[in-house]
C-alpha cells in the first residue's frame, strides 16, 4: 500500500481505510493511546438507515464517522457494547475527491474527532490533538 493517501490508484478498500485509521491512532500521544485498547474500529460503506434517521441526516454521504459507546471514565453497564469508532468509507472517499485533502489527513481528522468524543474533548481540544497527530 502506498505511504500517502493521495497515491491510491483505485478507491481504497475498507481494509486500507482501517490501516490508515490505525496509523492515525498510533500517532496519538500518551496517555490517550493507553486508554484505547478496548475501542473497536469499524469501517463500513455507509451508516445504516437507523443511525441516519436518529441523527436526522437525510443524505447517507453526510456522515463520515461516528463514535458509539460510553465515554471514557463512565462505568460500563451490563450489556454494553465496546466503545466503537465507525468510519464510513463511501462518504470519506467522496469528501476526499471533492476537497482534494489527502486521504490520510482526512481519515486522521475524522478519527481524532471521534476519539475526542470518547474522551469528552471540546472541539478546540480536538483541533489541538489533530494538529499533534497530523500525518
Amino acid at each position: 500500500m502506498p505511504d500517502t493517501g493521495q497515491s491510491f490508484r483505485f478507491a481504497p478498500t475498507p481494509q486500507e481505510i482501517e490501516i490508515l485509521a490505525l496509523e492515525a491512532l498510533s500517532r496519538l500521544p500518551e496517555p490517550f493511546r493507553s486508554y484505547l485498547s478496548n475501542v473497536v474500529m469499524l469501517v463500513e460503506d455507509f451508516a445504516d438507515a437507523d443511525i441516519l434517521k436518529e441523527m436526522e441526516i437525510d443524505d447517507p454521504f453526510g456522515l463520515t464517522g461516528l463514535y458509539s459507546g460510553r465515554p471514557f471514565g463512565q462505568e460500563a453497564q451490563t450489556g454494553d457494547l465496546p466503545p466503537t469508532v465507525h468510519l464510513f468509507r463511501r462518504p470519506l472517499l467522496d469528501e476526499w475527491v471533492e476537497t482534494g485533502v489527502p486521504l490520510e489527513a482526512l481519515i486522521t481528522h475524522v478519527v481524532v474527532h471521534e476519539i475526542g468524543h470518547h474522551f469528552g474533548l471540546s472541539d478546540i481540544d480536538m483541533h489541538v490533538l489533530e494538529d499533534m497527530v497530523a500525518p
